[in-house]
């Protein structure tokens, strides 16, 4: 089990900026391609009127962001972006519902999109809140590969940015979704007035779980007007860099994805942080409600750096494990 300390941590964040790039695309190059990256889609299959007050989130009901709320929408409109999804070059496709967490008579519905996806040979990811062990079981049985539950920062700062849950809500989701058999997809988001000791914080937290995540999405604020951080200072390009050099050391065998914000970055930005070890991005022009630049730009991108899309691999059978043998394991 990893057992990094916070100072050990600060110290490897400390570096130089060089040799820190030097020592993560070390580590890189050990376990990963260091010229392919996973692209994955994401979809919204649920849009607005979320009760939950996360300082960022425009899907909030307590903000006034001017979104159209949608209801959970149609497993076949779900199928035809999954297929096109795949045809822009996806492996992965990831549905997002803003919910604070799913209503049980909604899970028959989320089984019938798994299903779909899968049948086109894609892996599948779900974001839905926090989940009861049943539920999460229920996903893993339809076959859910990856489920996303962000931690979003240190458990110091947590408070300052979501006061409708608690920090430990998210560790007992992630811990019900790791007993079920699913991946997980936990990182956070830089640049919501955080220090640097919590953004060592958040880092801390995934790569010291029993197994840390196997994917890491790493965001940047997207500044949302009508949401409390929508004044809120950039995020300096280095440090954002230095965030993924050190999540690649920390976790060497996870995927680290560059989520949102991505719109804002510059090519360059974007190419020191595939050396620094991000080797994941989301294809398409939004992410659930923000924007993200469309596939074309991104394989353009690709070409200018000779990285080719990471191919899918083929999906381990899944073997239904039962709640009360892991417990007792």
């Amino acid at each position: 089990m990893p057992n990094w300390t916070r100072d050990q941590v600060e110290a490897l964040y400390a570096q130089p900026f060089n040799d820190l790039l030097f020592q993560a695309q070390t580590v890189h190059r050990q376990h990963f391609d260091p010229n392919q990256v996973q692209v994955s889609t994401l979809l919204s299959i649920k849009t607005g009127a979320c009760p939950e007050d996360c300082a960022y989130c425009p899907q909030s009901t307590r903000f006034n962001t001017g979104l159209k709320k949608e209801p959970l929408i149609d497993v076949e409109e779900v199928l035809a972006k999954a297929k096109k999804a795949k045809e822009a070059g996806s492996t992965r496709f990831c549905m997002g519902a803003a919910w604070r967490s799913p209503k049980d008579r909604d899970i028959p519905k989320l089984v019938e999109m798994i299903n779909g996806v899968k049948e086109m040979g894609m892996e599948t990811c779900m974001t839905l809140g926090m989940l009861t062990e049943n539920q999460a079981g229920e996903l893993a049985t339809a076959g859910l590969d990856y489920y996303n539950h962000n931690l979003d920062t240190s458990p110091e700062y947590y408070k300052e940015i979501i006061t409708t849950r608690c920090y430990q809500d998210r560790l007992d989701t992630l811990e019900h979704v790791r007993n079920s058999g699913m991946k997980i997809c936990s990182g956070g988001i830089l640049g919501m007035g955080e220090g640097r000791t919590d953004r060592i914080g958040l880092l801390v937290e995934l790569a010291n779980m029993s197994v840390p995540p196997e994917s890491v999405p790493i965001n940047m604020l997207v500044k949302v007007q009508g949401t409390p951080l929508q004044d809120e200072d950039d995020f300096d390009p280095i440090e954002f860099v230095r965030c993924i050099a050190v999540a690649r050391i920390l976790m060497p065998k996870s995927h680290v994805r560059l989520s949102a914000g991505r719109e804002n970055m510059s090519e360059e930005m974007q190419a020191l942080c595939f050396s620094a070890g991000a080797n994941s991005i989301f294809y398409g022009e939004k992410l659930l409600t923000t924007a993200n630049p469309e596939a074309e730009k991104d394989k353009a991108l690709f070409k200018k750096l000779g990285i080719e899309p990471e191919p899918l691999k083929q999906p381990t059978p899944f073997k239904e494990i039962r709640l009360d043998q892991v417990a007792n394991a």
